[in-house]
């Protein structure tokens, strides 16, 4: 017997137990609820959120980003960090900074800032733009900054003023040419310089960002390098200045073992320096702290360890070092952006339509004197197919499915004939697909059947504006009903944005029954009065900063939330989305001749009779007005 779909069979479904984080979860209702401080703490329910969203005019799709969330994870990662410092009796302390290359938007890092600081927690900069961020924000001198990225002088100038004006600031040097200029300007300026060297490892990471570390690196010195960045050093007399050393072998590493021998290995090179002279104080172990995308454990999006385990293993393999050789513990340092705010964001978005592979198929379709002999075979195949022969029936279908295009091609089948065959063979396919479901010798032909079945629903978003990795990277997001989630999901689906582009489309889920991806997702059939809403989860980490303009879709609607508490909350920032003359602006069209240029058109119009004073009236004032509106779409579905 069937059992009657449940909530709990919506979150095995869509595994909201595995990418949630413990911030997000199924209720009662059948809703998406948000948890920021665990399932047993404050909650609120995102579909009534959504819900109101409409009541303060704030359109769809938008961003919505949860302070609380960000908030847990930094507490998160210091309490993890805290443990194990505790449990193996290290001596050095934690740092954690922000890479302001994340995400860069204001509040969010202004969120950041606010929310580690009780921490102390302090903001990676990797250019000059990012620099003034975090010297505008950072004056807490607990709080470090470290300033990675190429650098000219007048950066350095501006790093080292700010350094001597009390800001706990690191220059790390990337390019051996960049220490020359470190010393000779600090030396300028009367002030010591705190320095730190990016180590080249040979340690090569795992996952999609793998190049970014190993010898064939970006960034880094080498050994020789190092060799010599020392002696310049000690020519200038400033081993004091040395004091951090920096590595990072990749965004999102997904197995902790490559993180374990790059620990070793940064370890063994801090030991070397400290007997060459230079007491080291801080190991900056970069970012890479991967964040579970699908609960898989074994794909490019997923991780095989928790951010304990990351914690335990860098500072058991710095203290087992450090002691061997008897050298001081030095401060742990890291840059775990992705991990700080990924499950803070969220788009939320509705689906404005669709196109059902079934939509044109009538419910009774009979033969009639006339039809071709073809079209009869093929409704003698449909009428014949049985349980105990879906594997030769499936074969004659497909073989039924090039000859119906083959012989419309040379003139045999007429367009009407044609598109007969056509709904036959779909029917065929609906009816053979039940007869292989749940069938194990039939479970490859069920998954093509569910495959070439597959409904488009036309979603209200722009994959390169907000999902920018799905389509560039094929990364796996969780995507997913926030609502109706007591109900069974009726359909088979793939989510296409609103772009004109093929690629536009969310390229892969998890199907979390066997662990593989899949390319459509499982939703409900749409109701002509209700509108449908889904949201893409774990998006506050690059996706904003790396979106484009693809067709003009320009930035969202964006909103910050806090939870207060019994179902309430508040937006303590909202952020308009861009209209369409932002975006037109920005690439360098003006409102004054985009105006002109209509009005001469509608003038034309009038002159030769195919436009009225009145009509070219409202023609030029619907034009105005469509510069102010938003570059998504209202509500398409009746």
């Amino acid at each position: 017997m069937k059992t009657k779909w449940n909530t709990d069979l919506s979150k095995k479904l869509y595994g909201t137990s595995v990418w949630s984080g413990q911030y997000f979860n199924i209720n009662k209702k059948g809703h998406i609820e948000v948890t920021p401080f665990g399932h047993k703490g404050h909650k609120v329910d995102l579909y009534e959120i959504v819900k109101d969203f409409t009541q303060r005019q704030i359109r769809l799709p938008v961003l919505v980003r949860f302070s609380d969330i960000i908030k847990s994870q930094i507490d998160s990662i210091h309490a993890c960090f805290a443990k194990a410092i505790k449990d193996h009796d290290y001596k050095g302390k934690y740092h954690s900074v922000f890479p302001v290359k994340v995400n860069q938007q204001s509040h969010v890092v202004q969120d950041i800032v606010r929310s580690g600081q009780g921490v102390h927690l302090g903001l990676e900069v990797g250019s000059k733009p990012e620099l003034l961020i975090a010297l505008s924000l950072i004056s807490n001198k607990e709080s470090l900054i470290i300033c990675n990225g190429f650098k000219d002088k007048p950066y350095i100038e501006m790093a080292l003023m700010f350094q001597k004006s009390g800001r706990n600031l690191f220059i790390v040097i990337e390019r051996m040419k960049e220490l020359q200029i470190v010393l000779e300007t600090a030396k300028k300026l009367k002030v010591t310089p705190q320095i730190g060297f990016r180590l080249k490892l040979h340690t090569q990471s795992t996952g999609k960002w793998l190049n970014s570390s190993g010898s064939k690196s970006k960034f880094g010195l080498t050994t020789t390098e190092i060799i010599e960045g020392a002696k310049i050093l000690k020519e200038f007399n400033a081993q004091e200045s040395l004091k951090l050393l920096h590595f990072h072998i990749g965004s999102q590493i997904t197995s902790i073992h490559p993180i374990k021998s790059a620990i070793k290995e940064a370890a063994r090179i801090l030991c070397e320096l400290h007997h060459l002279g230079f007491n080291v104080q801080y190991m900056d172990v970069g970012g890479g702290l991967g964040i579970d995308y699908d609960g898989s454990s074994q794909s490019d999006s997923s991780t095989n360890y928790d951010a304990q385990e990351y914690a335990n293993d860098i500072v058991f393999q710095l203290q087992s070092t450090c002691d061997e050789k008897n050298i001081p513990h030095p401060d742990i340092v890291t840059e775990s952006g992705r991990f700080l705010v990924a499950h803070s964001s969220l788009l939320i978005f509705n689906v404005v339509d669709s196109h059902l592979v079934d939509q044109d198929r009538p419910k009774e379709l009979q033969i009639e004197k006339g039809d071709h002999p073809f079209v009869c075979d093929l409704f003698e195949i449909y009428n014949n197919l049985h349980r105990t022969s879906v594997n030769e029936s499936f074969n004659d279908l497909v073989e039924k499915k090039k000859d119906i295009h083959q012989l419309f091609s040379y003139g045999v089948l007429n367009l009407h004939q044609a598109a007969k065959a056509e709904q036959i063979y779909w029917m065929a396919c609906v009816k053979l697909k039940k007869m292989a479901e749940g069938k194990e010798d039939d479970e490859d032909i069920f998954q093509y059947l569910t495959s070439a079945l597959t409904d488009t629903y036309f979603c209200n978003f722009s994959i390169f504006q907000s999902l920018p990795d799905s389509w560039a990277l094929e990364h796996t997001f969780p995507v997913m009903p926030i609502h109706r989630l007591k109900e069974e999901p009726d359909r088979y689906a793939r989510l296409v944005d609103l772009t004109c582009d093929s690629d536009g489309t969310v390229h892969q889920f998890m199907n979390y029954e066997d662990w593989t991806t899949q390319k459509h997702l499982r939703v409900h059939s749409l109701k002509n009065s209700q509108p449908y809403f889904m949201a893409a989860f774990l998006i506050g980490a690059y996706q904003e900063i790396l979106g484009d303009l693809h067709n003009l879709f320009g930035d969202t609607e964006a909103v910050h939330i806090s939870i207060l508490g019994d179902g309430r909350y508040s937006i303590d920032h909202r952020v308009e989305g861009d209209n369409i003359y932002d975006v037109l602006k920005y690439v360098q069209y003006h409102r004054k001749d985009l105006m002109n240029q209509i009005h001469v058109s509608t003038e034309e119009g009038i002159r030769n009779g195919s436009l009225s004073r009145k009509e070219a009236g409202i023609l030029l004032k619907q034009f105005e007005k469509s510069l102010s509106s938003y570059t998504y779409l209202s509500e398409l579905r009746a």
